[in-house]
């Protein structure tokens, strides 16, 4: 046996005393790194740029099992007794802090003391937020922290009360025109308002969901809560989605509990949506070739107690103006365009 395989082998079957933790160090290794992979600087087998190794398993390289199995950081830094670190998603277990290193699920690992991380160099903390999964558990130990502007100073500042107006019905029904058109119309009265359009929001804040009926509840549950921010600041929110399911547009009314959800159901028929098809969607889902379409094989709910329904005329679907005028004048009689 070779000297420093024999060198090695003794580190890893040294026994856990009382000593200082293993650490290994930040190296300055630009090697490509494996997703999920555990990646080792000092490992002596060189890589394509000079140094470091990766491998599946803390085990299979001595210096991470040893460091895996010895951190004990709290003795070090005379904090009180070690703790497991509560990780931030089921099944991911201890971590040790490496040269970028990842746990099982690609994410960078971190060392933890008691309860608290210790610092760490702003490349790893800034990789670390731009992997972070956009789902954590239920938070426990929070508070509510009230401040001195609230919701009725903002709506004195812009002089209207902020509220939700819930665009929903069958795509091709003309929501996002309806919603720009009453956001231009609210701003020449010199209104605050924002649109949110449902396929905006998927390429960006709602972009890791896909069309399941848990990933719409849960598209419709994210918007419903920025919505209620957006109200709460005095602005006029225009939330524009096909929200199929009663249950969840209710979820975003109770959000709102002093009356400020305005439910704008286009009552279109599919018919007519169908034959507009501005997308191209209808004629993909009757070929098979798009799959829980609503309207095709994926049912939508018609609210049953909307503020405003708009519906067509002689198969005709009103002008934009026209449906933004009704929602306007709705607004204005409800008190919203003004203190």
């Amino acid at each position: 046996m070779d000297a420093p395989r024999a060198a090695r082998l003794a580190v890893a079957a040294r026994p856990p005393g009382p000593r200082a933790p293993a650490r290994l160090r930040f190296a300055s290794s630009t090697a490509p790194r494996r997703a999920g992979w555990w990646w080792c600087p000092r490992d002596p087998r060189a890589d394509s740029s000079g140094g470091g190794n990766t491998f599946p398993s803390p085990g299979r390289c001595s210096r991470l099992a040893l460091a895996h199995r010895n951190r004990r950081p709290a003795a070090n830094l005379g904090l009180p007794p070690h703790r497991p670190a509560r990780s931030l998603a089921a099944g991911i277990g201890t971590r040790v802090t490496g040269d970028g290193g990842c746990d099982c699920e690609g994410r960078p690992l971190v060392e933890c003391a008691g309860d608290r991380p210790i610092q760490e160099p702003a490349g790893v903390v800034e990789e670390k937020a731009s992997t972070m999964p956009s789902t954590v558990p239920k938070s426990l130990n929070i508070f509510w922290h009230d401040c001195a502007v609230g919701k009725a100073d903002r709506q004195k500042l812009l002089k209207q009360k902020g509220c939700v107006v819930w665009i929903t019905g069958l795509s091709g029904s003309g929501k996002s025109t309806l919603a720009c058109t009453l956001g231009r119309e609210l701003h020449t009265r010199g209104k605050l308002a924002y649109v949110l359009d449902g396929d905006n929001l998927r390429h960006g804040l709602n972009k890791d969901l896909g069309f399941k009926a848990e990933d719409r509840v849960e598209n419709i549950r994210r918007v419903g809560e920025v919505a209620k921010l957006f109200a709460d600041a005095g602005l006029v929110c225009i939330a524009s989605l096909i929200s199929p399911y009663r249950r969840d547009r209710e979820a975003c009314r109770a959000l709102l509990s002093d009356g400020s959800f305005v439910e704008v159901f286009l009552n279109m028929s599919l018919e007519l949506c169908e034959a507009r098809d501005p997308k191209g969607l209808y004629k993909l889902a009757r070929a098979g070739k798009i799959k829980g379409f609503t309207g095709i094989d994926d049912p939508y709910e018609a609210p049953l107690n909307c503020e405003i329904e708009i519906k067509e005329v002689d198969g005709v679907c009103p002008t934009p103006s026209d449906m933004a005028g009704q929602v306007v004048t709705y607004l204005e009689e409800k008190g919203f365009l003004h203190e």
